[in-house]
C-alpha cells in the first residue's frame, strides 16, 4: 500500500478550498492502493521558517519542525491542494516545503489547484521549481479548477464537472505510477 499525504495549502480566513480537498480525498479513498492522510497547513500553523540550521542537516531544534517531519517522512507521494495568490503559490506551502529536505526526496507530487479563470494553474507552475529543488517529482497531469466557486453547492460541497473528474482520474493514475517507480530510490543507499 502506498502512503499519500494530501496537503491543503490555503490558510486564509474564509478560505473555500476545503470542499475541493474533501472531494479529492474521497476520490483517492476509492482506490485501495492508497493509504491516505491529510494535513491542513492552517491547522499545522508552522511559524515562518525559524530553524537555525539548514534543513538538509536534519538537525531540527523545534517541536513543530519535528512534528512536520514525522508527517511528511512516511509518505510515498504528495497531493497539493492549492489556490493561487497574486499569480503565485500561497506563502504557507513555500514555507512548509522549505522546513524540510530529505523527507521530500524521490517522491512524486500531484496537484489540484483552484481559482478564477486560470484555475490556479499559475500557483502550480510557480511551485514546481521549488519542489524539484527538494527532489520531489511533479506529475505533469494535474487538476485545474477554474471558477471553482460555481461548483460548490448550497450545502458547501464541491461537485465537480466531468472534465474535472477525468482530470483527477488521470492525475491519480500517474501519481501512483510515479510513487511505485520511485520506491527504489527511497531505499537507504
Amino acid at each position: 500500500m502506498l502512503k499519500l499525504l494530501i496537503i491543503i495549502a490555503s490558510t486564509r480566513e474564509g478560505r473555500k478550498g476545503l470542499p475541493v480537498a474533501s472531494w479529492i480525498e474521497a476520490e483517492v479513498r476509492k482506490d485501495a492502493d492508497w493509504d491516505v492522510s491529510t494535513v491542513d497547513l492552517k491547522a499545522l500553523n508552522l511559524p515562518l521558517l525559524d530553524e537555525p540550521e539548514h534543513p538538509r542537516l536534519g538537525n531540527y531544534h523545534f517541536a513543530h519542525t519535528k512534528a512536520w517531519s514525522a508527517i511528511v517522512d512516511p509518505a510515498d507521494a504528495f497531493l497539493l491542494v492549492t489556490p493561487e495568490y497574486n499569480f503565485y503559490a500561497p506563502p504557507s506551502i513555500v514555507n512548509a516545503i522549505d522546513y524540510l529536505s530529505r523527507e521530500w526526496a524521490y517522491k512524486p507530487m500531484g496537484f489540484v489547484s483552484y481559482g478564477g479563470i486560470s484555475g490556479g494553474s499559475r500557483s502550480v507552475q510557480a511551485i514546481k521549481p521549488l519542489v524539484t529543488s527538494v527532489k520531489i517529482v511533479p506529475v505533469a497531469e494535474a487538476v485545474y479548477v477554474p471558477f471553482f466557486a460555481q461548483m460548490i453547492n448550497e450545502e458547501g460541497t464541491f461537485v465537480p464537472n466531468p472534465p474535472t473528474e477525468a482530470g483527477a482520474a488521470a492525475m491519480l493514475s500517474e501519481l501512483k505510477r510515479w510513487a511505485r517507480a520511485l520506491q527504489p530510490m527511497r531505499q537507504p543507499a
